[in-house]
């Protein structure tokens, strides 16, 4: 026990004596300010910040201090404490408008929101923000060299909210939800009308729409399964190429054929 505390009272002299610790207890901020920019220089980002937290109060309105809000955001970026970064780019082109780096820092603000872009399967508001921002740096600087990349990631969001979207409808259906299943995907197909994935998400329409009138009360059933037979003709004609076609017909046969079997039932009842 006395040998741990004498090396933990060791550990704690050492510390206090290390070359940071003298930086920080310094007075000299053009000292603290070379050694910060060292720091940053060898991308040890965590001692950088530490200094350019206390030389961004004491440089503010300085000519120097363009500079170290920039490297300051960075450090957050770097460290990815992307929270941090964003509302610190977001400030530097609030500070700097005219800087030649605003353009940089306006992107990297919406880069922070792509950083955070979570899992398919979680909330995806960082995603969403990611494509509204990045519209927005497109707009403002139509001229940039970030255009592209923009553009893609813009691209790789709406695909991540689409995969995200047609997760939903899948789930509504593989939980018996069939009436919300059909009306998900409708709702899909509304969002990405031109998506290349179209005709799979029209086919999870009508096999909800099938199975939402297998289970339907009997007078609801030939409507419904009428309803099918509307969705697989709609399929054909917006879809004659696809390799999905065969598995559409062999609903719309199912569906015919069940809305023989209601009827003959209907005047069986009749009779």
């Amino acid at each position: 026990m006395r040998l741990l505390t004498v090396f933990l009272i060791g550990m704690v002299t050492l510390s206090a004596c290390s070359p940071f610790s003298k930086v920080l207890k310094s007075n000299d901020y053009d000292y603290k300010l070379r050694v910060a920019d060292k720091y940053y220089a060898d991308k040890d980002y965590n001692h950088a910040q530490q200094l350019f937290e206390e030389l961004f109060r004491v440089f503010k309105g300085s000519e120097h201090f363009e500079d170290i809000y920039y490297k300051f955001a960075y450090c957050a970026y770097y460290l990815k404490d992307y929270a941090n970064a964003e509302n610190l780019f977001k400030g530097f082109v609030e500070v700097f408008p005219n800087s030649t780096k605003a353009e940089e820092m306006d992107y990297m603000r919406a880069y922070t929101f792509y950083k955070q872009s979570p899992k398919v399967e979680l909330d995806q508001t960082n995603t969403t923000k990611t494509i509204g921002f990045m519209q927005a740096f497109i707009n403002t600087h139509p001229g940039s060299t970030k255009i592209k990349e923009a553009s893609e990631i813009i691209d790789k969001c709406r695909a991540k909210l689409e995969l995200k979207d047609y997760s939903s409808a899948e789930l509504y259906f593989n939980l018996g939800y069939f009436k919300a299943a059909g009306v998900a995907c409708n709702s899909l197909m509304n969002s990405y009308p031109d998506s290349e994935k179209s005709d799979v998400y029209k086919l999870l329409v009508i096999k909800a729409y099938y199975e939402y009138a297998l289970v339907s009360v009997e007078e609801k059933k030939e409507d419904r399964f009428g309803q099918v037979v509307t969705q697989c003709n709609e399929f054909v004609d917006r879809f004659p190429d696809s390799k999905l076609t065969k598995t559409v017909q062999e609903y719309l046969n199912l569906s015919q054929t069940n809305i023989k079997l209601v009827k003959n039932e209907q005047v069986k009842k009749t009779s």
